[in-house]
């Protein structure tokens, strides 16, 4: 089969060389993913919470423990789409539920479901551009009212609502109203253009200050009245002007308090009450000003004056969706334990003494500062995108373009820096809203991939939280991952439930190149033993002596081989055994052990390739699809085992490697820089049909854009030693 005419081929009617093949496949990732950080949402406490499944829990029986049977609760919320299509979500139930999206029904529970609240259904609905209203209804019964609601696949799309009302505009969140007598007529539902103050009801959780809250002051109602507490306030001054302009700030405060301004100080009041007024001079653009103050026996507060004047203005210290103000606030804090204001006007970590940390408010009943990861790909953490940007990074390397390094370095740290965020959000919160993976770390998909990519980035810019992130990385693999008896990682459990108590060959990329490079970072020779012998391990189980190829699956629940040699399943092999031997000691005892099982592994993938130069989805099966992941990796691994001197006879592999670039980029990368063949992610089978006619190819899949990068890498360099031989 062809993927694209071939007048379309990046090498047709032209003479590009690789590398302006990695320049143009490199471009077209970043520019369909540019650099955009996190989106800060307020988020009310009291509202729903995720569980770690990622599905929001509604006990509605608990809320209101007087409400009466045959009550509804009207539970409301929107989801943005960039484009229509289908999602899977996920429903347990308390009681009678019903989900509408945008006025139509599209899941009503049975007399079965109604009755099992560990029951989990899953049903998928297609959502339009743009807006998608969620009206989920509830009954009280005898077993309980609500539910547990949300995506149905954590891994891969952990999905967050956002409060559909005007009032609330860019909080995170459902609002609920109280227990109704009757249905509502799916006509009368909310939904776009609707307002709370039009329904004439008051929808929870309440989000205004009560009359008594409202009259002690911001700081009291927020943080109470303890004497000798201490509290933040964080807002910026802006100056539109293209010159300093002077600017007075005048107001009354109670307790003593200080103001900050770019971390220098402006004005201190040591007295508990008074007025004050501070005149400054404001430079152009954006300022951080701090105000500290502590509580004593009278309360505390400060109340600023408005500006006058329309070229210096407060604005909020950092785009904050939901913020209704332009002031945020942190606290409360001992003296002892208070940070110095200097160091607080930052967004990627929490404050306070460990078991007493806290973060960003805003002045709202019980409502926080949250960030959430809304991009496609930038700042995500998975497995597939630790490939991608591995392959971008060495691109950067090879072509001298540092530009494509930082692009690497500041996808990885966006998620490294807030890790210690996203763990302390999880214990708040259930569920963090980025850094899902790395923070609930389950298996080995969620961590071993991008973690090497990581400790490798690591080398070209230190990057914030890698270390920690790394240690957490280590200690899971090495002393929680499930593995047998003979220390074999396997799956005990997964997202789904063929996962179970199985053995993958992909999980040998998933653990052993981290492991190789921890090695690196650390020198503990116990992780590198530890990757040399998954190797053998995994041997023993899914090599096929006849073929010197490798099965798919280890099935313990049959205790057999699945029977596939699913392409990118041997891909992850050979090319983490190229990893580990690259940092391998000489005198390792196993060394020449792994050395023989690469030149195995070799010889079998070498008699499969395809008459284009590429290797097949199923690599025993010409009829299956050209696959273009796996035929990088082949490439990869044959390229750099000529490089280092592991093949006794190079000569037919180094001919495979150049016939495998000219097809890669004659049938798998478009002019624009796309790549086609790329297996989608996938399940396993005991059917070789699953992976031939159901496990389809998807365009720009990033299990493939980085290894392609590799595999042209690779090529590059095979030619320059070639060249000095």
């Amino acid at each position: 089969m062809n993927y694209f005419h071939e007048r379309d081929s990046i090498m047709k009617g032209s003479d590009a060389s690789i590398e302006e093949v990695l320049a143009t496949v490199s471009n077209r990732f970043i520019g369909s993913h540019p650099k955009k950080g996190p989106v800060f949402r307020s988020f009310h406490k009291g509202g729903f919470l995720r569980n770690k499944d990622f599905r929001y829990e509604m006990k509605l029986h608990e809320v209101f423990p007087d409400m009466p049977d045959g009550s509804f609760v009207y539970v409301w919320g929107k989801l943005w789409m960039d484009q229509e299509n289908d999602l899977p979500f996920r429903v347990s139930c308390y009681g009678p539920v019903r989900v509408y999206i945008n006025g139509e029904k599209k899941f009503q529970s049975n007399i079965n479901q109604d009755v099992f609240p560990e029951l989990k259904t899953d049903f998928r609905a297609r959502l339009s551009q743009g807006w998608n209203h969620f009206v989920l209804e509830f009954v009280k019964t005898g077993t309980g009212c609500g539910g547990r609601f949300g995506t149905g696949s954590a891994k891969g799309f952990p999905l967050h609502f956002l409060a559909p009302s005007a009032e609330r505009e860019g909080q995170e969140g459902w609002i609920y109203t109280e227990p109704q007598g009757e249905r509502w007529p799916a006509s009368s539902l909310p939904g776009s253009g609707t307002a709370e103050a039009d329904t004439g009801l008051q929808w929870l959780p309440r989000d205004q200050w009560s009359e008594e809250s409202s009259s002690q002051g911001r700081l009291a109602r927020m943080f109470g009245r303890e004497s000798g507490t201490q509290a933040f306030a964080w807002s910026k001054l802006h100056n539109h002007a293209y010159r300093p302009k002077q600017v007075t700030l005048k107001g009354t405060f109670k307790g003593p308090w200080a103001i900050y301004m770019n971390g220098g100080l402006l004005e201190r009041r040591d007295e508990n009450s008074g007025d004050f007024e501070v005149t400054l001079s404001v430079p152009p653009g954006s300022h951080d000003v701090v105000v500290q103050s502590t509580c004593q026996s009278g309360g505390w507060d400060i109340q600023l004056d408005a500006l006058t004047g329309n070229d210096v203005q407060w604005i909020p210290p950092h785009p904050i969706e939901g913020l209704n103000d332009t002031w945020l606030y942190l606290g409360p804090f001992s003296s002892a334990s208070a940070p110095s204001a200097n160091e607080i006007t930052r967004l990627d970590k929490v404050f306070g003494p460990l078991g007493q940390e806290t973060y960003w408010r805003v002045d709202r009943p019980d409502t926080w500062v949250r960030p959430y990861l809304e991009n496609a790909m930038f700042g995500k953490w998975n497995y597939p995108l630790g490939v991608t940007l591995y392959g971008i990074l060495q691109t950067g390397k090879e072509l001298g373009r540092s530009t494509y390094i930082d692009y690497v370095a500041d996808h990885i740290e966006q998620c490294t820096s807030f890790n210690e965020y996203a763990y302390w959000d999880s214990t708040q919160y259930g569920a963090p809203g980025l850094n899902s993976q790395l923070t609930l770390i389950d298996s080995l998909d969620d961590c071993g991939s991008f973690g090497a990519t990581m400790l490798q980035t690591n080398k070209e810019r230190e990057l914030q939280g890698a270390r920690g992130a790394a240690d957490i990385i280590a200690r899971y693999i090495s002393s929680v991952q499930d593995r047998l008896e003979d220390g074999c990682l396997y799956r005990v459990h997964g997202t789904v439930d063929f996962m179970k108590d199985t053995i993958w060959c992909d999980d040998l990329y998933m653990s052993t190149p981290f492991l190789s490079r921890y090695y690196e970072l650390t020198g503990d020779i116990a992780y590198l033993n530890d990757a040399a012998k998954q190797f053998l391990l995994y041997k023993s189980r899914l090599f096929m002596p006849d073929k010197q190829i490798m099965y798919h699956v280890y099935d313990l629940k049959f205790n057999k081989p699945n029977g596939v040699p699913w392409g990118r399943g041997n891909g992850w092999v050979l090319f983490s055994l190229t990893e580990l031997l690259s940092v391998m000691p000489e005198d390792h005892e196993l060394r020449e052990e792994l050395i023989g099982f690469l030149q195995e592994l070799c010889e079998g993938y070498l008699r499969l390739q395809g008459v284009r130069g590429l290797w097949h989805q199923v690599l025993t099966d010409p009829e299956s699809y050209d696959e273009a992941s796996c035929t990088s990796m082949f490439m990869y691994a044959f390229a750099r085992a000529v490089r280092f001197g592991w093949l006794p006879n190079p000569g037919p592999y180094i001919q495979a490697v150049f016939k495998g670039w000219d097809g890669l980029a004659a049938h798998c990368i478009d002019k624009n820089g796309n790549i086609y063949g790329v297996c989608r992610g996938s399940g396993y089978s005991f059917s070789s049909l699953y992976y031939k006619d159901q496990l389809s190819w998807l365009l720009n899949d990033t299990h493939g854009i980085g290894i392609v990068l590799l595999a042209g890498i690779e090529t590059i360099r095979l030619r320059k030693f070639l060249a000095e031989q």
